[in-house]
Parts: C-alpha cells; structure tokens; sequence
C-alpha cells in the first residue's frame, strides 16, 4: 500500500511539474481557448491539425519568445515555432497533423541560419 502511495505521489509531482507548453506556440488546436492566450496566440484554423500562433505580424519582435515571424506561401505571415529539428516541432501535435522543421521558411528578419516549424495546409 506505501508503494502505491509513493508512486501515486511520485506521479502528481511529475504532472505538476512537466512543461507547460501544451500550449505554446505550434501546438495543435481547435479553438482559440486552446492556445496561450497570456501571450495573445490564436488557432491558426487555417492550418491541418490548427497551430497556436499569431497572425499579420511585420517582424520577429511581434511574436512571442521561440518564435519567428514568417512568410507564408498563403501570402500571410504567421509567427511560427522556431526548431533545430522535426520532433520539436511536434511534441504537442498527432502524428496525422505534424509539422515540419523546415530551413527553406522564408523569415521575415532574414533566416541567420534558422529553421522553423511550418504546419501542413488544410487543403481546402
């Protein structure tokens, strides 16, 4: 019974203390109460999966910290998540919705040999 209740402990802590970026920017989302709103993130819906981010920004300073502001093929630009590879990229997306670590994003601000994770389109 003790080690039950060592590992039921054991767990909450773990739980209370794990990263908090479920949702952070690049996040998969559905609605906009599913980003981080502390930090005026949207679900970008117009993306496969949704992905917490923002929308309309001119430069990297308009977006929150790990981000960059990109040039989107859409013609809009959106902050994304920046990435050194693909699995930071989705450590809160489903693998049907993942996003990719790309080094051919056009930023904003010059890429200074930066990459980021840019979400699959919606198709529609």
């Amino acid at each position: 019974m003790m080690r039950l209740l060592s590992c039921s402990i054991l767990f909450g802590l773990m739980v209370a203390c794990s990263n908090a970026d479920s949702l952070g920017i690049g996040a998969q989302c559905t609605k906009n109460e599913d980003c981080d709103g502390s930090t005026s993130q949207i679900c970008l819906t117009q993306f496969k999966g949704g992905y917490c981010g923002r929308q309309g920004c001119t430069h990297d300073t308009d977006c929150v910290a790990d981000s960059a502001c990109i040039a989107h093929d859409d013609g809009q630009n959106y902050c994304f998540r920046i990435c050194v590879d693909k699995p930071e990229c989705n450590a809160n997306r489903d693998a049907i919705n993942e996003a990719n670590c790309s080094g051919t994003a056009t930023f904003v601000d010059g890429t200074n040999g930066r990459k980021a994770c840019v979400p699959p389109s919606s198709g529609i």
